[in-house]
């Protein structure tokens, strides 16, 4: 294994925070020398960095081979016909980073790579013989992220590890993908890591359902929803909850009311002494050169993933003002009764659908409608669950408590189906000879994500506390002093550690001991050898374990130490 002087190494440490960043991860992937900024989101991976992600690989790469995987790497430059193909050339918005090269041909950056994985497929799968089939890459990728925040959290250049597999059926598929679930539970519990697993919504991805692998984090961008009443787990973007329904009423004449000054439900809800479950709410978006006009029960909030896949765009933006007005509606007492329906699509969320009697606008300012009923006074394009899940709502399983978490999103699983073998020809022929589209499944983690996951979850007040398992070294041995004999000790020890298969940095620099073992709590090494001269005035060196302090006095010999420092690491997690 690797025995490396630290004298000799490329590992910039800082004393103090960096202003510019709000995550641990962040902060002490500056501090303790393991990447630098080159540009916003993107970000250059030093040798101490660039070790701790080759770990990180390791596991993936051993729990992927053993599932099936085949490794390939495929480019990260695409041809733009490719992703026209699949519509996803427009779909997939600013992010999607697209130049002429030389020739004029249109390309793209690869944000993923359905696309370039599919159209191999349709080139070399022919027969059923061949399926089923996993392949898979750790490969860059760029997203031209509006933000990009906490360090390698949410980066525009990303290190990602992409599978997918290729089937004869959706039960090829349905067996193939637990396999895949549980590999993520390996690699993610080997890395350190107490992720829930979520289901989720496919987003531009499509396909058949999804999970996502969430690390619990106050701070995370993500939402999810649990229920501690039958374990149900939910990004909140696909979440679904019990809607109580209204009383059951008989539908009762429309009637127009004047409510001077009331433009919000909230405001509606109190001039006429109701509650807000009470009322139909407009919400508007453009899609396109569609216009989509949800209703809404007052006390719910759009979710707008559920609507973008209810309509079948990723593409939703809010209305403005003139364009509502242009459907022959009222901002703020806007209702679905005798709008312009030319380029509308109306959904309704199905709480609308389980109410009766509601309060609506009446397309006049300062007058809302009474009893109205869906159906009766107005149709709808589209009836769906379109609301968003809220802390405290009932599960919509059994009825318990939903409540919600931030988190990390680490991985993402999606049952593909056919969406991108029917756009692109991917076919094969079947068992009988027919050609039938080869169902996918896709399998993405980010590795960088991945690793500073790995440091929010493993630091305290003074620096990293790794895992063995992705530890860029294994041991630190530190020389406490100048004394030829010292180096030599520490030299010997630290060639006696590595000939015995462990990672080690030998810690040889003119610092003074205080700088040294500040720098040992700060990169964080699972164990840490000190040669010093009072401890070798005893014939021994001391060892402390990072994770907890725990320390131990050895004789200063090469077997007696490789021996401690093996003990500490096992009882670690090694």
């Amino acid at each position: 294994m690797a025995l490396v002087r630290w004298s000799r190494y490329f590992l910039p440490t800082w004393k103090e925070d960096p202003a510019e960043a709000d995550l641990p991860s962040h902060r002490l992937m500056l501090r303790a020398g393991l990447i630098r900024p080159l540009a916003a989101g993107i970000y250059t991976y030093l040798p101490f960095g660039w070790r701790a992600l080759r770990k990180v690989e390791a596991i993936v790469r051993e729990e992927m081979d053993g599932i099936g995987g085949a490794e390939l790497h495929m480019p990260v430059v695409h041809p733009a016909e490719l992703w026209a193909e699949t519509g996803r050339l427009s779909d997939f918005g600013p992010q999607l980073v697209r130049f002429q090269d030389r020739s004029g041909r249109e390309m793209v950056l690869g944000p993923t790579h359905e696309e370039v994985v599919t159209d191999l497929a349709r080139r070399e799968i022919q027969s059923w013989r061949q399926l089923p089939l996993m392949l898979y890459q750790i490969q860059t990728k760029f997203r031209d992220e509006p933000r990009s925040r906490g360090g390698l959290v949410r980066v525009r250049e990303f290190t990602m590890k992409d599978a997918y597999s290729f089937h004869e059926d959706a039960a090829d598929l349905d067996r193939y993908y637990p396999e895949v679930h549980g590999a993520y539970l390996r690699i993610f519990r080997r890395c350190g890591l107490a992720v829930v697993p979520v289901e989720a919504d496919p987003g531009l991805m499509g396909g058949l359902g999804s999970h996502e692998f969430m690390l619990p984090h106050d701070e995370g961008e993500d939402t999810f929803v649990s229920c501690a009443g039958c374990g149900y787990t939910a990004n909140r973007e696909g979440a679904a909850a019990r809607k109580e329904p209204g009383p059951a009423e008989e539908p009762l004449p429309l009637e127009e009311v004047a409510t001077p000054g009331t433009a919000s439900i909230a405001e509606v809800a109190r001039f006429l002494g109701i509650p807000t479950s009470r009322t139909a709410k407009a919400v508007f978006y453009r899609a396109g050169e569609r216009t989509v006009f949800v209703v809404i029960r007052g006390d719910l909030e759009v979710n707008e993933a559920k609507l973008a896949r209810a309509v079948g765009t990723p593409d939703l933006v809010p209305a403005t003002e003139e364009e509502i007005a242009a459907l022959g509606a009222v901002p703020g007492y806007a209702s679905p009764i005798g709008i312009r329906r030319d380029g509308v699509v109306v959904v309704a969320d199905d709480s609308v659908a389980g109410a009766r009697n509601l309060v609506a606008g009446a397309n006049r300012e300062g007058f809302h409608l009474r009893n109205v009923n869906l159906g009766r006074d107005f149709r709808a394009d589209l009836v769906a669950d379109v609301a968003l899940a809220r802390d405290g709502d009932p599960c919509a399983r059994c009825g318990g408590t939903l409540r919600l978490r931030r988190g990390i999103e680490l991985g993402h699983i999606f049952k593909l189906g056919t969406k991108y073998s029917a756009a692109l020809g991917a076919t094969f022929l079947d068992r009988e000879g027919r050609a039938r589209p080869i169902v996918m499944g896709c399998y993405g983690i980010g590795i960088g994500r991945l690793l500073a996951a790995i440091l929010e979850a493993h630091h305290d007040e003074g620096g990293i506390v790794w895992p063995v398992s992705v530890a860029p070294f294994h041991v630190l041995v530190a020389v406490l002093g100048p004394g030829e004999e010292l180096q030599d000790l520490g030299g010997k020890l630290a060639e006696g550690l590595a000939r015995s298969g462990l990672d080690v940095l030998l810690d040889d620099r003119e610092r003074t001991a205080g700088e040294k073992f500040h720098d040992a709590k700060l990169v964080g090494i699972p164990v840490l050898v000190v040669v010093g001269p009072r401890s070798l005035r005893r014939g021994e060196v001391d060892l402390e374990r990072r994770g907890d302090g725990l320390k131990a006095s050895v004789p200063a010999a090469p077997d007696a130490v490789v021996g401690g420092v093996r003990e500490l690491l096992r009882a670690d997690g090694a």
